[in-house]
């Protein structure tokens, strides 16, 4: 296993715990919202400040989705230019979207700690019981940031492809974006 794909394994491991983490937190609130209907038709207690839980859980579990769907570029994507043009082709187009994506993420990240740290400064916290939310969103922010170095990471294998030629060393997952483009 070659120096890319090995970086590209372990990053799928990292990746893969982190979504699995937020799938735990999706699986919390399921139970929650479970346990609430629950007690609204059996009329027993209900969850107090059931919607504060949602608005700090529910960003982890959003956030925690994205490094694991751009290392294993799972997103929307068209593909047909790149395998009309054959594997030189679209390895040039797929660098050049990988590019745009890692922009895209960097700006992203930089306003998720601009509007964290404008949560730290205000004291925010949920309207029901005050859950303060800038612990939980600086949580959010850390795994949105998490997405800047495998999206670079991502750029590096498809800049890497178009320039030698080959597969991106990304892996089995992105392997398939090359089938159908003919070596040219």
């Amino acid at each position: 296993m070659g120096g890319t794909a090995a970086l590209a394994a372990r990053l799928d491991r990292i990746t893969q715990t982190v979504a699995l983490i937020g799938f735990c937190g999706l699986v919390v609130m399921a139970l929650l919202i479970f346990y609430d209907g629950s007690a609204r038709y059996l009329n027993l207690p209900r969850v107090t400040g059931f919607s504060d839980y949602g608005e700090v859980v529910f960003p982890i579990v959003i956030a925690s989705c994205f490094p694991a769907g751009l290392l294993r570029q799972t997103n929307i994507t068209v593909r047909f230019l790149g395998k009309a043009g054959g594997r030189r082709v679209n390895a040039v187009l797929e660098a050049f979207a990988a590019v745009l994506t890692l922009a895209f993420f960097a700006v992203l990240v930089w306003q998720f700690i601009a509007l964290t740290a404008n949560y730290g400064a205000g004291g925010r916290t949920t309207r029901t019981i005050g859950i303060p939310l800038a612990p939980w969103w600086w949580l959010v922010t850390a795994i949105m940031a998490l997405c800047v170095p495998v999206q670079a990471f991502v750029a590096y294998a498809w800049t890497r492809a178009a320039i030698f030629g080959g597969p991106s060393g990304l892996g089995s997952f992105s392997d398939d974006t090359l089938e159908g483009a003919e070596a040219r």
